[in-house]
């Protein structure tokens, strides 16, 4: 964890603001914690306009809790909480459709995060293996 500073992203979403921007990615689980560690291969998305979801931000609060504490993992979240999009029942089933297409190791979350980034013309930033190869993802290993 960088030194106690919580302000880790400049960028917000904010209300009525559409995303569809050059300088935003929707930041995956494996992005944002990268981002939290301070690794250098992420460090230039720092200024990116983040976008993801509350699911991504369960994930994240998660695995920050296990290696950062509850405390500071409470802090990530709530900090991150303006970044999210909504979703609804024909983004799940989307996300179902490219899960399948793609193979069973994707997640349910991350296959959502993919259709939305796609939805909302942003790049899928991750250096999740799986998606290594897939049209409209910005792959950066941590």
């Amino acid at each position: 964890m960088k030194d106690g500073n919580s302000l880790f992203f400049r960028h917000s979403q904010q209300s009525g603001e559409s995303v569809k921007m050059s300088e935003a990615y929707f930041f995956d689980t494996y992005a944002l914690i990268e981002i939290i560690k301070g690794s250098k291969n992420y460090e230039k998305y720092k200024d990116a306009k983040v976008v993801t979801t509350l699911l991504n931000l369960m994930e994240l609060h998660y695995s920050t809790m296990k290696e950062f504490g509850k405390e500071n993992a409470l802090m990530f979240f709530n900090e991150l909480r303006g970044f999210m999009i909504e979703f609804g029942e024909t983004d799940i089933i989307n996300a179902n459709y490219f899960k399948h297409k793609q193979g069973s190791n994707i997640s349910y979350v991350d296959a959502l995060g993919y259709v939305l980034s796609v939805k909302n013309g942003v790049k899928f930033l991750t250096g999740d293996k799986d998606f290594e190869n897939v049209d409209g993802v910005e792959f950066v290993r941590g």
